[in-house]
């Protein structure tokens, strides 16, 4: 190669490096946010595990089954932690007394997209008391451990997504649903989701999977039904999914009756549903 093509070369080299490499830059500046789209709910830091904890959801806290998204960051760095084992305890203070509530925690120490997926029921609004989510770290990347509670305000939703219920079996078991609406309902087949906690004591609300469950979708307004449903059965953690098929646009009446083998633990029950 004569001295002339060697400093072509070398200079075409040159161009193409510099080029990747701001095209590397480029990308990493641009890197998708995994907390984007969602309401930040709270902020605080778990002191003892140096760790920075924000929770994240879609909606503002609401009575019902709430999807939470719990980030965690290095208090020094501020990099994502992706390692960790998360607790989450919910607490109604009503002065006289106190309860918890439904909650799922993270399944796994590792975190989907960066975050760490959880879910809290509450039972009540804030009008009844004041309620705050404690959440314990155990951070498995400084082997550091702490918490933080945050104080959050629970709104009943324009439309019941929770409701409660005596089972006449016993007329003393006491259950809670709650419902997970289609995210994006369509006119047609849907997934219908609910979920059922027991409640054990003031503090402890176990999911349950004890009872069958029927369902029945109508228009109020419009004086019909729909056919093509598929009656939910338990899927795990107290979760239980079926079909619902949404016929036309309005507002549906999804009546549920659960049973415990053949005898009625309950009939009495709906959650109504507008798209």
């Amino acid at each position: 190669m004569n001295k002339r093509n060697f400093i072509y070369t070398a200079l075409l080299f040159s161009v193409f490096s510099f080029a990747f490499i701001g095209c590397t830059k480029n990308n990493d500046l641009h890197e998708i946010n995994p907390t984007a789209g969602y309401l930040k709910l709270a902020s605080g830091y778990a002191a003892g595990a140096a760790t920075k904890v924000e929770i994240y959801a879609t909606d503002s806290a609401f009575t019902g089954y709430n999807k939470l998204y719990i980030a965690l960051y290095d208090s020094t760095t501020n990099a994502f932690v992706e390692n960790a084992q998360i607790v989450v305890t919910p607490t109604m203070d009503m002065t006289t007394m106190s309860h918890s509530a439904p909650k799922e925690n993270p399944s796994s120490n590792i975190a989907v997209n960066k975050l760490f997926p959880c879910s809290v029921s509450f039972i009540m609004p804030s009008t009844a008391g004041s309620w705050t989510v404690a959440v314990a770290v155990e951070n498995k990347v400084n082997n550091k451990t702490g918490s933080v509670t945050f104080n959050l305000n629970v709104k009943d939703p324009a439309a019941a997504k929770m409701f409660s219920f005596i089972s006449m079996i016993d007329n003393s078991s006491k259950y809670f649903v709650g419902f997970i609406p289609p995210a994006k309902p369509i006119v047609g087949i849907n997934d219908f989701e609910f979920v059922v906690y027991k409640k054990q004591s003031m503090m402890m609300f176990p999911a349950d999977s004890s009872l069958t469950a029927t369902f029945a979708p109508t228009m109020p307004t419009m004086n019909h039904g729909s056919p093509n449903n598929v009656d939910p059965v338990h899927v795990g953690n107290g979760h239980y999914k079926g079909k619902m098929n949404f016929t036309m646009t309005g507002l549906w009446r999804l009546s549920l009756t659960f049973k415990s083998g053949t005898t009625y633990a309950d009939s009495t029950h709906y959650f109504d549903f507008t798209f």
